[in-house]
C-alpha cells in the first residue's frame, strides 16, 4: 500500500472527524458509556508493521494523521493494554483506505493466547469510520483482522475505547454481609433457636420424601459453631457448613438418608430400596454421632458426601436387604468403619477412610484414598489407585470471621492423596460481592450481562427457567449452585455453554431437558485446540435429566470439548421412570460426548441413552469409576441395532483414539419392554496397547435381557444363567 504524505492527508479529515465526534454518539448509545479514550497513548503491539513509518502506538496517539499499518497478509491484530480490567462499551475505528472486511474486536484479561473473547464481529465490513456498541470487560483489546478489504494490509489511524458501566437493569449487586438468597435457603447460627431449626429440617424432610420430580428446591445452611440436629436428608436438599473448614461446623447428632419408602420386589411392607435416593447433598460439615449409633447414608446416584467428616461409621445401605446402587464420598475423613453392604457401585476419592472399609458387590473403586482396601478383582471387586493424577475439589460457600460471605476456590492438585484439608486447604477465595444471584424467575438476558460485567453466578434453589443460553466466556468463572438448583431451557437451546477458556468451575446443579429439543444440554467449550492443563475447566456435582420431570427432549446431553476438563461427579440420566418417559417421548441419543485430549473423570454415571451412552473421542481421557445401566425400554431388538451390530455400546472408544484408561467400569442391561433384546458389547474400544480397562464388569440385571460380550467379543456373556461377567483387564 502507498503511505505517500498526500493519501495521508486525504483520510486525515475523516478520522479527526471520528475522533471528535465519538463522545457524542456514545452517550446517545448508552447514557452510561463514558466519553473518554481510555486507549489513548497505552500501549500498544501488533502482529507486524509495513515499516517503521506505521507503528502500532500511532494508533492511539491521538493524532489523526498518523496511523498503524500491517503487511499484507491475513490474519494480523493489533492490541492495546487498557491498564486495568475495564466494562467496554464503545470502539471507534478510523479506518485508512486498507481497511478490514472480516474482523473481531475482542477482550481478555490475559492477554494470553486462548483467552480471548469476542464481544464484535464482522464479515461486511467497508471501511471508513466505525463506532461499535460493545459489552464487555478486560484489560486488553485486540482488534483482529482475518480478511483484508483491499490488496493491501490492515491500516488504521485511530482506535478508541471508551468505558463505562452498562445500562442493564437486574444485574443487582450483592451485599456480601447480607445477601439475598431467596426464600429456599435456609440460614442458622449458635445463637438461632435449635427447636426451630429442627422442626424446619423436619418439614423439608417431610416434604421431600418421596417428592421426586417435584418442582421444590432447598438449602440449609449452618454458620460455624456446634448444633444439635437430627437431618434426614430426602430429594433435591442440601445441608451446608459455612466454616473454613469441615469441623468448623458440628452436628451433634445425624445427617442420614433412609431407604425407607420405595417398594422392593413384590412385598408392600419392605420399602428398603435405596435404587431412587437421588438428588441430594452433604458438604462441609462435622458429625458427632450418638454413642453406640450409626451413620445411614442409603443412597444411589447424583448424591455426595463431599468434604465431611464423620466420627463414627457409615452404612451406605439400609442395614438389611435393601438394594442401593451408587453415590460417592470424596474428600472426607470418615472415623469409624465404612460399611458397603448392598451398593453395587461407589467411588471413594481423595478421602480418609480413618476406620476402614468392609464389603463390595459389582464395583467399588478408591482413588487417592488413605485406609482404602488393597486392590483386588474381582472376589472382593475393590479397584484401588494409589493416587488421583490431577484433582480440583468442588468451589464453597463460607461465612469468614469478619462476617463476611466468601467462596473459596480449592487448588489444583497433582498424583495428590487424601483430603484436601487436613494437611494445609490450599487455595483462594472470592467475596460473594463479585457474585450475581439468580432466583428462579431472573431474565436470561440479565444473566448473561452479569457474566459480561464479569460477574460469577450464585444460583439459589428453584427452577430457573432459561429462554436462551447462559453463555459463560470469561475464564476463572464460577457458576456455583445451592440446593440441587435447576436449569430448564424452554427454547431447544443449550442450557449452558462456556468458551474454551481457562479454570471455569460448574458446580452443584441439575440440568432438566426441556420439551422442546436441545441439540446439547451442556457443552463445555468451543473449541479442543488449547491446552489448559495449567488451569483446567472442572465440573463438580454437575447433573443432567431427560425426561422424568416432564418430555424431555435432548441429542447429547453434555459435550466436553475443552482440554483437560475434570469431571468430577455426574449423573447423566435418561429417565427411565416418571413423567413423559417412553422410548419416544423422551428420546436421547448420547449422554457424554468427549471430544477434548486430556479430560479426565472420577464418577461418571451415564444411564439410558438411545445410542452410545459415553463417546470418548479425545486421547489420553481416564476415567475413574463408570457405571452404566444400557436403556430398559427399546420396544424390540429392531429398534436396538447398530447398523449390523446388535445394540449400542454403553462405552465407546473411537477407533481413532491412541490412548485412553479406565479403572472400574460397568454397564448393566435390564431390557424391561423386551427381554428378549441382546446387546453385543459391553464396551468397545480400539484393540491397541495405549487403551487400557482395568476391572469391568457386564451385568444382565436379575437376567432381564443379554449382553453378549463384556468388551470387543470377549469376556463372556451376561444373561438368565450367567448375570455378572468380569474382566479383569482388557487388553
Amino acid at each position: 500500500m502507498g503511505s505517500t504524505l498526500s493519501r495521508a492527508a486525504a483520510f486525515a479529515a475523516a478520522a479527526l472527524c471520528l475522533v471528535t465526534t465519538v463522545s457524542a454518539t456514545s452517550q446517545a448509545g448508552a447514557a452510561a458509556c463514558g466519553t473518554g479514550n481510555v486507549a489513548l497513548n497505552r500501549p500498544a503491539t501488533t502482529s507486524s508493521t509495513e515499516n517503521g513509518g506505521t507503528p502500532a502506538s500511532a494508533a492511539v496517539d491521538g493524532n489523526a494523521g498518523t496511523r498503524w499499518s500491517s503487511q499484507f497478509s491475513d490474519p494480523q491484530w493489533l492490541q492495546v493494554d487498557l491498564g486495568s480490567t475495564q466494562q467496554v462499551c464503545r470502539v471507534a475505528l478510523s479506518w485508512e483506505g486498507a481497511y478490514g472486511k472480516a474482523f473481531q474486536v475482542q477482550l481478555s484479561d490475559t492477554a494470553a493466547a486462548n483467552s480471548w473473547r469476542d464481544v464484535y464481529s464482522t464479515t461486511t465490513s467497508t471501511g471508513g469510520n466505525q463506532s461499535l456498541d460493545v459489552s464487555g470487560s478486560g484489560r486488553y483489546l485486540r482488534v483482529l483482522g482475518t480478511q483484508r478489504g483491499t490488496g493491501y494490509g490492515y491500516s488504521l489511524w485511530e482506535l478508541g475505547v471508551f468505558t463505562g458501566t452498562p445500562d442493564t437493569p437486574g444485574v443487582t449487586p450483592t451485599d456480601p454481609r447480607n445477601p439475598d438468597f431467596g426464600p429456599n435457603v435456609y440460614v442458622y447460627g449458635p445463637g438461632s433457636s435449635q427447636a426451630e431449626m429442627q422442626s424446619r429440617l423436619d418439614a423439608i424432610s417431610a416434604q421431600m420424601k418421596t417428592n421426586q420430580f417435584g418442582p421444590q428446591r432447598h438449602a440449609v445452611l449452618f454458620k460455624p459453631g456446634s448444633y444439635n440436629a437430627d437431618v434426614n436428608l430426602r430429594f433435591y436438599t442440601q445441608i451446608v457448613g459455612l466454616g473454613l473448614m469441615p469441623d468448623d461446623v458440628n452436628i451433634n447428632g445425624h445427617i442420614r438418608v433412609e431407604a425407607d419408602w420405595l417398594q422392593q420386589g413384590s412385598d408392600p411392607n419392605n420399602l428398603g430400596n435405596a435404587t431412587q435416593n437421588f438428588w441430594r447433598g452433604a458438604e462441609n460439615l462435622s458429625v458427632t454421632l450418638p454413642p453406640n449409633q450409626i451413620e445411614r447414608w442409603a443412597v444411589s446416584q447424583a448424591t455426595a458426601y463431599r468434604r465431611m467428616h464423620l466420627r463414627g461409621q457409615a452404612h451406605l445401605w439400609n442395614g438389611y436387604d435393601g438394594w442401593a446402587s451408587g453415590g460417592l464420598i470424596v474428600d472426607s475423613k470418615i472415623d469409624g468403619v465404612t460399611v458397603s453392604g448392598s451398593q453395587q457401585q461407589f467411588l471413594t476419592r481423595n478421602s480418609n477412610l480413618a476406620g476402614g472399609w468392609s464389603g463390595s458387590v459389582w464395583n467399588m473403586v478408591f482413588a487417592g484414598t488413605q485406609g482404602a482396601p488393597p486392590n483386588n478383582f474381582p472376589n472382593p471387586s475393590h479397584t484401588t489407585v494409589d493416587t488421583s493424577p490431577v484433582t480440583r475439589e468442588k468451589p464453597y460457600l463460607y461465612f469468614d470471621n469478619s462476617g463476611e460471605y466468601r467462596v473459596f476456590l480449592p487448588a489444583l492438585r497433582q498424583n495428590s492423596r487424601g483430603t484436601s484439608w487436613e494437611n494445609g486447604n490450599p487455595g483462594t477465595s472470592v467475596s460473594l460481592a463479585d457474585f450475581f444471584i439468580v432466583k428462579p424467575g431472573t431474565p436470561t438476558a440479565t444473566i448473561n450481562a452479569a457474566l459480561q460485567q464479569g460477574k460469577h453466578l450464585l444460583l439459589t434453589p428453584g427452577i430457573h427457567q432459561v429462554d436462551d443460553t447462559i453463555r459463560v466466556t470469561r475464564p476463572n468463572t464460577v457458576v456455583l449452585g445451592l440446593g440441587l438448583a435447576t436449569l430448564t431451557p424452554t427454547t431447544g437451546k443449550a442450557a449452558l455453554t462456556t468458551s474454551d477458556v481457562d479454570g471455569v468451575k460448574l458446580a452443584g446443579f441439575l440440568v432438566d431437558a426441556g420439551v422442546q429439543n436441545s441439540p446439547v444440554l451442556l457443552e463445555i467449550g468451543d473449541s479442543s485446540a488449547n491446552s489448559h492443563a495449567a488451569n483446567p475447566t472442572s465440573l463438580h456435582d454437575v447433573y443432567l435429566r431427560v425426561g422424568g420431570s416432564q418430555a424431555g427432549k435432548a441429542t447429547v446431553s453434555m459435550r466436553v470439548n475443552s482440554r483437560n476438563t475434570i469431571i468430577d461427579h455426574t449423573w447423566v440420566w435418561r429417565a427411565d421412570h416418571g413423567e413423559g418417559v417412553s422410548w419416544t417421548a423422551n428420546p436421547g441419543q448420547n449422554g457424554v460426548v468427549v471430544n477434548g485430549d486430556n479430560v479426565i473423570a472420577y464418577g461418571l454415571f451415564v444411564e439410558h441413552y438411545q445410542q452410545h451412552n459415553l463417546v470418548w473421542n479425545g486421547n489420553g481421557g481416564r476415567v475413574y469409576l463408570y457405571q452404566n445401566e444400557l436403556p430398559y425400554d427399546p420396544p424390540n431388538q429392531a429398534a436396538w441395532m447398530n447398523g449390523s451390530k446388535r445394540g449400542w455400546a454403553g462405552y465407546k472408544v473411537a477407533d481413532a483414539v491412541t490412548t485412553h484408561e479406565a479403572f472400574g467400569v460397568g454397564v448393566y442391561a435390564f431390557n424391561q419392554a423386551d427381554p428378549s433384546v441382546v446387546t453385543d458389547n459391553g464396551f468397545e474400544a480400539p484393540n491397541r496397547p495405549g487403551v487400557r480397562f482395568t476391572h469391568l464388569v457386564a451385568v444382565s440385571l436379575g437376567g432381564v435381557g443379554t449382553i453378549a460380550n463384556v468388551i470387543n467379543g470377549t469376556g463372556g456373556q451376561a444373561d438368565l444363567a450367567n448375570q455378572v461377567r468380569y474382566v479383569v483387564s482388557y487388553p
